[in-house]
């Protein structure tokens, strides 16, 4: 046995140090590969990355930032096509873009024993306007199969160098092997941040360079002209290396993660001065506070909420009714609601502007909560924007303009209190948000400059309340009524999902999900926000009770318990994300049947989480022939940390355990 573990650690050794990584050089012993050898359960790997960054002078352009990509990755089924999909973002302003060039790329099969390519074609790349100032190239690599490798590379060119992209260590697949290098010019001072539990490091180095430069002088005297100079320049260059191998993919199959970017091991460059000799040194926004003014005074930003008279008209003749701040509070909001429908787009800044958008009735987050603010403070209110980073975009752990992709709304009163909004959400009320923008802390900015954190969490637990009373009949199936009861942030969902959704389909998917068949569905208040939602479900089911050797086995929460632990991985490096605090309480009762008694009864169970994070309480109840059970499971921080993953996770199968437990009737 420790002959062959020898052996095959031999080999793997061989396969990682033996490997030619030259573009087009992909071997027979690549593509007859089965598996990966360090993760038989990986769907790809990549094989190969590569990304050299460097930054360029040109007496043409100037300094550019040019990032060269190469990829190479291994399919062991097409269940990870989509890795076989390449999006590289660009930016435009003003006609200065960024641009892509040198696209190359194969697909490599096995065809008997000849090694089979396939070429991209030109008209496979694609360009796709994103916003008004971003754009991206695309393609999808063609003929992937099982078994296939797919190689490509390529150059992005930018003239914005103070943007290096994120070096990305880690993905949901294996990486073989990655080789990055940064190469940036004395004359520019980064920051370097490490996020993700894999802890990479750069091995730094200093290497000199000769630039040719050119730049042009006024000449002053009996008229004015310009004369070109030219000359070298023996630069210092900054030289970030890394190379690695085998770095395991970030497990992101398990439940509530808002967004599996944040966690994984990547390194970024924020640009902190530019010190040009004989030039006044160039100082960027290293804060957000900083970021947060910058941000302000935009002209998509800060001038949008300046501007009021498209809408003084229509919002006086609201305000003559209303008296009290909350009266006027949710009459602007409800009338922006109404007036402005949300297009779907996210975004800080404006795209067509507040005043187009009000005109066409329609328009992005940034315009329709910068015309809700403007309007609130029309109204008296003391309202300011809140700058905020969604779920799916993640949390940045440093100060930059990109950490923000989306704005909602606060209003501040006196006694401290304040409430925060957002008008893309038709369902939404002050202080329940949808689920998108729950993130952490948003970034309120005044027109003032100052700049503060707002908690966005709410403070109202998302509640589901399941009263269920059944009715065991002599041939043991059951009949019931189920009225569930939705409130704050589940309730907002429930009228975001199913109110667009005909009755017939939603009977159909409940019958599905609870092997029941239902006679009735009532749903109230679907549109009275001011309201909880309450569902009055009747139905029938058969086979829910086991019957073995004249004993009933009957799970008191019938088809409301937790029948399987979501949590499986022996460790978890990222927190549990629920968005929201949330409790789910569940009320189930029923009369024994005639004939019958109770031989066993589950005992009442009460656990919790470190740090009152959270708390299952169980408890049935028998008076006379009648069993009640009350199960009530809440947490009280929509956010899990990692140091606590082990306690959740035991914690749910505790509760697991409790909730299949079964109560045993005999024949008396």
């Amino acid at each position: 046995m420790r002959t062959n573990a020898l052996l095959f650690f031999l080999l793997i050794h061989i396969s990682f140090f033996a490997q030619d990584y030259t573009f087009g050089k992909v071997s027979k012993a690549e593509l007859e590969e089965k598996f990966y050898p360090l993760d038989s359960t990986a769907d790809a790997v990549y094989l190969f990355k590569k990304k050299e960054t460097f930054v360029e002078y040109t007496s043409s352009e100037g300094w550019l930032l040019v990032t060269l990509v190469h990829n190479r990755i291994k399919f062991y089924n097409k269940k990870a096509t989509r890795f076989g999909k390449e999006e590289i973002k660009l930016f435009k302003r003003g006609g200065t873009d960024e641009s892509v060039t040198g696209i190359k790329a194969y697909t490599y099969n096995l065809v008997g024993k000849k090694i089979v390519k396939d070429k991209l074609q030109k008209k496979q790349i694609f360009e796709n306007e994103l916003t008004k100032n971003w754009f991206s190239k695309s393609f999808a690599m063609p003929n992937i199969k099982e078994g296939s490798v797919v190689e490509y590379k390529y150059r992005k060119t930018s003239p914005y160098f103070q943007y290096i992209d994120e070096i990305e260590i880690q993905h949901e697949i294996p990486v073989k092997k990655i080789d990055v290098i940064i190469k940036i010019p004395e004359y520019f001072v980064y920051k370097t941040h490490s996020k993700g539990y894999l802890q990479m490091f750069f091995n730094e180095s200093f290497k000199h360079k000769r630039i040719n430069y050119s730049y042009r002088q006024e000449n002053r005297g009996v008229g004015t002209n310009t004369t070109k100079y030219e000359k070298s320049i023996d630069l210092q260059f900054k030289h970030y290396e890394l190379s690695k191998d085998s770095i395991p993919a970030i497990e992101s199959k398990e439940p509530f993660v808002s967004s599996i970017n944040q966690f994984k091991s990547s390194i970024s460059f924020e640009l902190n001065s530019i010190e040009i000799p004989n030039a006044r040194p160039q100082y960027f926004a290293n804060t957000w506070k900083g970021v947060s003014k910058r941000i302000y005074r935009t002209a998509s930003f800060g001038e949008e909420i300046q501007k009021s008279s498209y809408f003084k008209n229509d919002l006086e003749n609201i305000l003559n009714r209303l008296s009290t701040p909350s009266d006027k509070l949710m009459g602007v909001f409800q009338f922006v609601k109404n007036r402005v429908k949300w297009d779907g787009q996210y975004g800080k800044y404006t795209k067509k502007g507040v005043r187009k958008a009000f005109k066409d009735r329609t328009g992005n987050v940034a315009e329709i909560n910068l015309m809700l603010t403007s309007m609130l403070r029309f109204a008296g209110l003391n309202a300011n924007p809140v700058l905020v980073s969604t779920r799916a975009n993640g949390v940045s752990l440093f100060p930059t303009i990109d950490g923000f992709n989306y704005i909602i709304s606060m209003v501040e009163f006196p006694d401290g209190s304040y409430v925060l909004l957002d008008a893309t959400e038709p369902y939404s009320l002050p202080n329940i948000l949808p689920e998108r923008v729950l993130n952490w802390n948003g970034r309120k900015v005044t027109k003032e400059g100052i700049s503060t954190w707002v908690k966005l969490t709410p403070t109202k637990h998302s509640l589901i309340e399941n009263n269920l009373m059944i009715k065991i009949s002599e041939d043991i199936n059951i009949e019931g009524l189920l009225r569930t009861k939705f409130d704050n942030l589940a309730a907002l969902n429930f009228r975001k999902k199913r109110n667009h959704i005909k009755d017939e389909s939603l009977i159909t998917l409940l019958e599905e999900k609870y092997n029941f068949e239902i006679n009735s569905y009532k749903v109230n208040n679907k549109f009275n926000l001011g309201k909880q939602i309450v569902r009055d479900i009747k139905f029938k089911s058969e086979d829910v009770i086991e019957e073995i050797n004249e004993k009933l086995y009957i799970i008191p929460l019938f088809f409301l318990s937790n029948q399987t632990n979501p949590f499986k991985l022996e460790d978890r490096k990222f927190p549990v994300d629920f968005a929201t605090p949330w409790k789910e309480k569940n009320i189930s009762s029923f009369i024994i049947p005639e004939g019958y008694v109770v031989e066993q009864l589950p005992k009442p169970l009460a656990i919790g989480l470190p740090e009152g994070l959270g708390v299952f309480k169980y408890q049935i109840i028998q008076k006379g022939n009648k069993i009640s059970v009350i199960s009530l499971l809440q947490f009280n921080n929509g956010i899990i940390a990692p140091q606590y993953y082990s306690a959740l996770k035991d914690f749910y199968s505790q509760l697991v355990k409790k909730q299949t437990e079964k109560i045993v009737l005999i024949k008396e």
